[in-house]
Formats: structure tokens, C-alpha cells, sequence
């Protein structure tokens, strides 16, 4: 896996402060994109020990709610092994954190990825220029969702998510 950025006490991209692991490769390439830069897999730097120490040592602050995992896409081929490991890693050591994760897949195409049932909340959906909003909260287009992972795989229909409810008010 590779990386362009590690962002550190970010409130963008998710609730609470956060660390956010910018992960390179994508291939949605939605017309917009904040990030085209991270489109190309082999773009940034190699996720190495020293990049993972760098997002431990975020998590190891008491007032960090925990990480997300944006880019690029870290579904896409070139990170979805190393972003479950990283994720599997980060359950055992911080269980009281949160995990986010922002992805151009609708929820109904992953929803039995097992990576999931790591996941706190997903952002899904590719980014539609057409219907950007600057005033929606964790999302920058109206179709994407905020979903509530977790509820979802606990009810009844894990086809039709739960979005996530927060006590923020705009």
C-alpha cells in the first residue's frame, strides 16, 4: 500500500478529532475530486513501519476519536489487503476507537466485505460534481451516504443501511 498524506487532529472527515490515512489509488476518478492526486496506485510513499508508527502515535492521544481512511480509495485492489490488516491491527489495540472509511462503492456492493465489520461508518458513493453541497456534514455530494456500519450489520436488512445519526447540529 502506498500514501500521500497523513492528517493529524483533522474534524473534516469524521466525527471528533482524528487521524486520516490518505491512501494512493483509485478508480472512480470522479470528475471534482479533491484528491485526483491519489488516483494513481503507485502515487505517494510506501505505507512502511514508520508511517504506521506515525498513525499509532496519533492514536495513543486520549482526545483522538480515531481514524479514517480516505484517498484514493482504500477499497481499491492496491489497498484493501494492507487497509484490513492496518484495521485489524488498530481494533486490537484501540477498541475504543472509531473507524471510518470513505469509499467511491455503493454500500450494497460491500456490504459482506469482511472488512466491514471493522468499520464504524462508511461515507459510500462516488463524488457527483452535479450535486455537490458545501453544507452537508462528512460528505461533498448529496447521493453519497453516511452510514452507520455497525447498526446495519445488526438489523434485519444489512441491504439497506442505517444512516448515521450524530448529535452535531450545522
Amino acid at each position: 500500500m502506498r500514501y500521500h498524506n497523513i492528517t493529524k487532529d483533522d474534524m473534516l472527515n469524521g466525527d471528533g478529532l482524528r487521524v486520516v490515512l490518505w491512501v494512493s489509488g483509485c478508480s472512480h476518478c470522479c470528475k471534482g475530486c479533491q484528491n485526483p492526486i491519489t488516483w494513481d496506485p503507485d502515487g505517494g510513499l510506501p505505507f512502511d513501519e514508520a508511517a504506521k508508527d506515525e498513525v499509532f502515535e496519533q492514536l495513543d492521544k486520549d482526545y483522538i476519536s480515531g481514524i479514517t481512511f480516505s484517498g484514493g480509495d482504500p477499497l481499491h485492489s492496491a489497498n484493501a489487503l494492507d487497509v484490513r490488516q492496518l484495521m485489524t491491527e488498530i481494533r486490537e489495540k484501540y477498541p475504543e476507537k472509531t473507524i471510518w472509511l470513505y469509499t467511491g462503492a455503493k454500500w450494497e456492493e460491500i456490504a459482506k466485505n469482511p472488512m466491514m465489520s471493522m468499520v464504524d461508518v462508511l461515507v459510500d458513493g462516488e463524488y457527483v460534481e452535479a450535486l455537490r453541497d458545501p453544507k452537508l456534514l462528512w460528505k461533498g455530494s448529496s447521493n453519497q451516504r453516511v452510514i452507520d456500519v455497525q447498526a446495519t450489520l445488526r438489523s434485519d436488512d444489512i441491504m439497506t443501511p442505517v444512516i448515521y445519526c450524530h448529535d452535531y447540529e450545522p
